[in-house]
């Protein structure tokens, strides 16, 4: 399936000089300056031959590069793969350029050379049983000297064939197998890239999934289709390069609050680095979704980084279902504590003495819960973020989603595990899910798209928190909420309120992952504000902006 464009034909040619040539504009002058006329050193190869090794000249670059997109352009496609490291493949791909993407009276045009390097731009015509268009777009190729022979050649790479291609990918010219989608908001507002650029993504792949179940009727599209990913939360939807033939748009309702969506984006709008994420803690749908950069990953759904002290959510959930602890009970927070032969230090090297384990939630000092650490098996916290919060079932939300992981860890990363550091990994829709579980009393699986449109099954959490963990987790988010760590950014948030900060070191960052979750009524949101600090400060704002708007 594909996505959106949007690649225009591309006006003029790169500079050139020399003539053309069949159709085909040469590289400059073959005269060379005294510097490039060196020979290449030189290495003895089998038999006592001489190997040439060192920097390519200028003038290998031309003529490898020349000879390589000539006969590209005369359509050999076995000339022109044997000039490359990896023959078959590049055979393949030029085959697949006329057969597949239906390119024919192909014209290439070479630009001037950085080093190795090979600018080139390609002009077609594509031609679909009567739908035709131009097309046409830049790329580039490399010369490298073969270790072996010595020789000049082409570093065989999918970009060479399209600058959107990555290892396995194919363009393709044909009816789209999904029509496109006219995506709609909870309320019947239209949804659309341009007024949403964070949704972008999302609404490419909400249209691979479900465009064939709306009544639109699918066109005539040059498209990238995407290798198929190992792992489905990597996923990435087709893209749409070129519209021959339109198509007729389907609807296709959404969860997603647009209104919500406006102020996600706005909220992290000018960060290096951002990712928000809401939904309906009742329900489970997801009401907004947004990343900064608005283009490329969405760290929102398909990331995967240590969700910090956020994690505290499921670990004191955990304390008190096995009764080890509650809110009021003395549980003080040691400045210092050892597990498996790491010794554990507080920020700051704080500490609280006699505290309630309410204080230690609300403050969230670390020992608190990495001393407890001693008295649990591995595997008691990957069960409660499992069997509680839905944390590693698999989601069917309607778009790729990363669903969390707490794996089963020993000694010290058990211990670190405990604060959203060791192995644990989520984005911010699956710490949004953690809010949205405490205030529902039970997990919700968040979904963008109705199950009942497809059918499909929605992941349930075998359990529910005990009634009173359940009710003294929210007092501790609460507490942390009006007097904690995160009062700041909740300061003059009315209603029904808990939140919890976090901030995730990262080997060789210089600040920690900043993370936010909240709730209010019925609305729960998560964000992380990478390499920012604390969470209360940086990603707290950014909750704060979509309760609000809520």
């Amino acid at each position: 399936m594909r996505r959106e464009v949007k690649y225009g034909l591309i006006g003029g040619s790169v500079a050139l000089v020399a003539g053309v040539v069949g159709g085909f504009t040469l590289f400059g002058g073959s005269d060379e300056s005294p510097q490039e006329v060196r020979s290449a050193d030189a290495k003895s190869g089998e038999n006592g031959t001489k190997v040439a090794t060192g920097p390519l000249s200028a003038k290998e670059v031309q003529t490898t590069s020349r000879e390589f997109l000539t006969a590209w352009q005369s359509g050999d496609a076995a000339k022109a793969a044997g000039l490359t490291d990896d023959p078959a493949k590049c055979k393949s791909a030029l085959e697949g350029l006329a057969k597949q993407a239906r390119f024919s009276k192909v014209t290439l045009t070479p630009g001037a050379p950085t080093g190795g390097k090979v600018p080139y731009t390609v002009a077609a015509q594509i031609d679909y049983k009567g739908a035709k268009s131009a097309y046409s777009y830049r790329t580039s190729a490399t010369v490298e000297r073969d270790k072996a022979t010595g020789k000049p050649q082409i570093a065989w790479q999918p970009t060479m064939m399209h600058p959107g291609l990555a290892k396995g990918d194919q363009l393709r010219t044909g009816e789209a197998e999904a029509p496109p989608i006219k995506a709609v908001d909870r309320k019947g507002a239209a949804l659309t890239p341009e007024a949403h650029p964070a949704l972008a993504g999302v609404l490419d792949s909400l249209r691979d999934k479900y465009g064939d179940k709306t009544d639109g009727k699918p066109g005539v599209e040059l498209f990238i289709h995407r290798a198929k990913s190992a792992k489905p939360a990597d996923q990435l939807p087709d893209k749409t390069l070129k519209v021959l033939s339109k198509g007729t748009p389907g609807t296709l309702k959404t969860t997603l609050d647009a209104g919500m969506q406006s102020a996600a984006e706005r909220a992290v709008k000018g960060k290096k680095s951002a990712s928000v994420a809401a939904v309906k803690p009742s329900t489970g749908e997801i009401l907004a979704l947004a990343n900064s950069p608005e283009k490329g990953f969405n760290l929102a759904t398909q990331g995967s980084l240590a969700p910090g002290s956020t994690m505290k959510v499921v670990t004191a959930a955990m304390l008190m279902d096995k009764g080890m602890t509650s809110p009021g009970k003395s549980h003080p927070c040691p400045k210092y504590v050892t597990v498996g032969g790491w010794k554990f230090q507080n920020l700051n090297k704080s500490e609280i003495k006699n505290g309630t384990f309410a204080q230690s939630f609300a403050a969230s000092c670390n020992n608190a819960f990495i001393s407890q650490a001693k008295d649990l098996s591995d595997d008691d916290l990957t069960k409660e973020a499992r069997d509680v919060f839905g944390i590693g079932l698999n989601w069917q939300t309607g778009i790729p989603t990363f669903d969390g992981a707490v794996p089963v860890q020993s000694d010290a990363q058990m211990a670190a595990s405990l604060i959203g550091q060791g192995g644990v990994r989520m984005n911010p829709l699956n710490v949004a899910t953690l809010s949205a579980t405490v205030r529902a009393g039970s997990f919700h699986q968040p979904y963008i798209v109705s199950p009942s449109l497809d059918r499909r099954t929605l992941a349930k959490a075998p359990r529910t928190m005990k009634p009173s963990t359940l009710s003294g987790l929210r007092s501790l988010m609460k507490l942390t909420a009006t007097s904690g760590t995160a009062a700041e950014a909740m300061s003059g948030v009315s209603g029904d309120v808990g939140a919890k900060t976090g901030s995730a070191e990262v080997d060789g960052q210089k600040k920690p992952n900043a993370w936010f979750t909240a709730y209010r009524d019925d609305l729960a949101a998560a964000a992380v504000v990478p390499a920012s600090g604390h969470g209360g400060s940086n990603a707290g704002p950014v909750v704060r902006a979509l309760l609000t708007a809520g």
